[in-house]
């Protein structure tokens, strides 16, 4: 998997660390969910076969329910042809059921021809145009509401081709997509999205670590009392190293030599500065 962190294998101080943990957790966070998407499309699609294969069983239970009324047509027809021919007996069981469907065809005729136009034609002119009123003001030209008018084609072809140049973006995205996640089965999805949830919680810690301020004053602090700790130990030996100089020129000389010691001192001073400037500047 690509972008793989190193987890947490140092100790200190972690604070410049931050941003890219956050870049880290800004570049997984899509892939995760862009797998996620993919299974639950693959969820989706299996779901799908079952309730395809659901319906095949509804289909044949219907069926033969279709070949029950049948049955039970015929056991009508029979029961008739006891009393009158067989023909005539089917004869009058047909014309039963033609009267039945004839008039259910009558009333739903006139039931539709009421209802027309299914669409509330002149309530959605209305609305349309108090729209544009609203948006546009007395500018609005009402022509556009008329399917026929040269107005309206226009604004048709104008958004036919805002809609096609949509739709081209959008399919040059989706490719564009699927060149950067291509498709992948099911058990790769769940060893993947396994594997980087498993690095997000890691790379989570880590940023809990990293936003720790009493761990990192701690820290800070600690490096501080080594830094002075390591001064210390140098003034002391820049001292014994000037104690030294200045009894072996005392020897040399056969003098207290007073002149000495302000130079010495400045010396070791110097000496310290220069040494704990180079280990700061190294550490930052």
């Amino acid at each position: 998997m690509s972008g793989r962190h190193s987890g947490r294998t140092s100790q200190g101080l972690r604070i410049t660390a931050l941003p890219r943990t956050l870049k880290l957790l800004f570049r997984l966070a899509p892939r995760q969910l862009n797998d996620e998407i993919a299974l639950a499309k693959v969820e989706i699609k299996r779901k799908g076969i079952q309730l395809g294969v659901a319906a095949a069983f509804f289909a044949v239970a219907l069926i033969f329910a279709v070949f029950l009324v049948v049955g039970l047509i015929v056991a009508a027809i029979m029961g008739l042809a006891t009393v009158m021919p067989a023909w005539l007996a089917a004869l009058l069981v047909s014309a039963a059921f033609l009267l039945v469907a004839l008039i259910g065809a009558l009333i739903g005729v006139r039931k539709f021809k009421k209802a027309m136009p299914l669409v509330p034609e002149e309530a959605i002119r209305g609305i349309k145009h108090d729209l544009g009123i609203a948006k546009e003001g007395s500018d609005f030209n009402a022509a556009l509401l008329d399917p026929a008018s040269p107005e309206a084609k226009a604004a048709k072809a104008a958004k036919d081709e805002a809609a096609a140049k949509a739709k081209a973006e959008k399919q040059a995205k989706a490719e564009a997509h699927d060149k950067e996640f291509p498709h992948a089965s099911e058990p790769e999805l769940h060893r993947r999205l396994n594997l980087r949830r498993r690095h997000l919680g890691e790379v989570r810690d880590e940023l809990d670590t990293e936003l720790d301020v009493k761990a990192q004053t701690q820290y800070v602090l600690g490096a501080a009392q080594d830094q002075l700790r390591e001064g210390r130990l140098l003034v002391n030996r820049a001292s014994a190293f000037a104690g030294q100089k200045i009894a072996a020129m005392k020897d040399a000389s056969g003098e207290s030599g007073p002149r000495w010691k302000p130079l010495a001192a400045f010396a070791a001073a110097a000496t310290v500065f220069v040494v704990l400037l180079r280990k700061l500047l190294k550490d930052n």
